[in-house]
């Protein structure tokens, strides 16, 4: 049998190492798509929150217009609103559920309006207490506080 020992060299490793960089592309992969998951997150988040609004827009114009039940119906639709985003305001009531509204909206409700949001319900729908002009300030303010807090 021939000697074969004489023609095997040592093994000899490599001076500088093995670099990390560039990364394969596998990696270029992985990082694009955590950033696709991540935009596609942000884009439902922000579609859910248009989504609310425009929901609450559709309820608002489509109560009646300008009687004392759609007043009713503005204020249901406000404490819902706040039930959502700001749930310790939900036990408000009189002057301090109107305060609250006021600071979260820089359109302020004072007067008749006001008071027809908080009298609202419970007073008669056919009631010469309130004009349709209040009624029709309401829904401004409505429509108002609703575009700056959803």
């Amino acid at each position: 049998m021939p000697d074969n020992l004489p023609e095997l060299r040592d093994i000899h490793l490599p001076s500088e190492g093995v670099s990390a960089f560039p990364p394969a592309y596998g990696w270029y992969v992985i990082i694009l798509a955590l950033i696709g998951l991540w935009l596609l997150w942000r884009g439902f988040l922000v579609l859910r929150r248009k989504s609310k609004k425009r929901y609450a827009f559709r309820l608002l114009s489509a109560y009646p217009q300008n009687n004392i039940e759609s007043a009713v119906q503005m204020s249901n639709l406000l404490r819902r609103i706040c039930v959502l985003k700001f749930p310790l305001a939900t036990a408000l009531f009189g002057q301090e559920w109107i305060d609250f509204l006021n600071q979260h909206c820089k359109k302020k409700i004072l007067g008749q309006p006001a008071k027809l949001l908080i009298n609202a319900p419970y007073i008669k729908l056919i009631s010469s207490e309130y004009s349709a002009e209040d009624v029709a300030q309401l829904r401004d303010f409505c429509r108002e506080w609703i575009g700056e807090n959803l």
